[in-house]
C-alpha cells in the first residue's frame, strides 16, 4: 500500500506564474526587517510595528495592536482596521488578500491562511485565496482560518477551531470544521 504510484510529480511544480507583488529583493528585505526588528521590539512598542508593516505597503489603521511575535508573509497584501488586535505568534500567511475589519480580535498562534494545493493537478499547483474577517469579529486562540473565507461582522470563532467555509455575522461559532452555535449577545446600545 505504501509503495504506489505517487498522484503528483513535485518535479514539475511551477510557482513562476505566482505574483508575490513586489519583486524579489523586496520580499526578501522585509523577511529579514520581520526577522530582527519585530521580535526585538518591546510589547508597548505597536507604533513602531505598525510604522513598520505601513513601510512595506500593510494598510494599517490607528490605534492597531501587533505583538512582537505576529508574522506577515507579505505585507502589502495586509489591511488591518482601526483598534484591532493581532495576538503573539498569529501567522498571516499572506499569498493573496487578507482584510481585517475595524475593532476585531486575532488571538495568539492563529493562522490566517491564503494558500493551498490543488491536489487533482499532477504538479500540485498553488492556488490562492482572500480572507476578510468583518468588523468586531473575533478570532479566538490557535484557530485556522483557511483560503477563501469570509468571517461575519461581530462573530465569535472560538478557541482552536478550524474555518473551511464563511461565518454568518453575529454569531458564536466553534469546531473542527468550524459551525454556527448560537448568537452573539451584547449589552452595547
Amino acid at each position: 500500500m505504501i509503495d504506489e504510484k505517487p498522484y503528483v510529480d513535485l518535479r514539475k511544480y511551477d510557482q513562476s506564474r505566482f505574483d508575490r507583488g513586489r519583486p524579489g529583493w523586496y520580499t526578501l528585505l522585509w523577511w529579514l526587517v520581520q526577522a530582527i526588528a519585530f521580535p526585538l521590539t518591546l510589547h508597548p512598542l505597536n507604533n513602531l510595528r505598525c510604522a513598520l508593516l505601513r513601510l512595506f505597503g500593510a494598510k494599517i489603521g490607528k490605534g492597531v495592536v501587533i505583538r512582537p511575535t505576529a508574522r506577515f508573509t507579505y505585507p502589502w497584501k495586509v489591511t488591518i482596521g482601526n483598534y484591532s488586535w493581532i495576538g503573539d505568534d498569529v501567522v498571516f500567511y499572506s499569498l493573496d488578500q487578507i482584510h481585517i475589519g475595524e475593532q476585531c480580535i486575532v488571538s495568539q498562534k492563529s493562522y490566517l491562511c491564503t494558500g493551498s494545493h490543488d491536489i487533482q493537478d499532477p504538479a500540485f499547483g498553488l492556488k490562492t485565496a482572500s480572507i476578510t474577517i468583518g468588523n468586531g469579529a473575533w478570532v479566538a486562540t490557535d484557530c485556522f482560518i483557511a483560503p477563501g473565507v469570509e468571517i461575519g461582522a461581530n462573530a465569535v470563532i472560538g478557541a482552536r477551531s478550524s474555518v473551511f467555509t464563511n461565518m454568518p455575522p453575529g454569531q458564536v461559532c466553534w469546531g473542527s470544521p468550524c459551525r454556527p452555535q448560537y448568537p452573539r449577545v451584547t449589552s452595547i446600545k
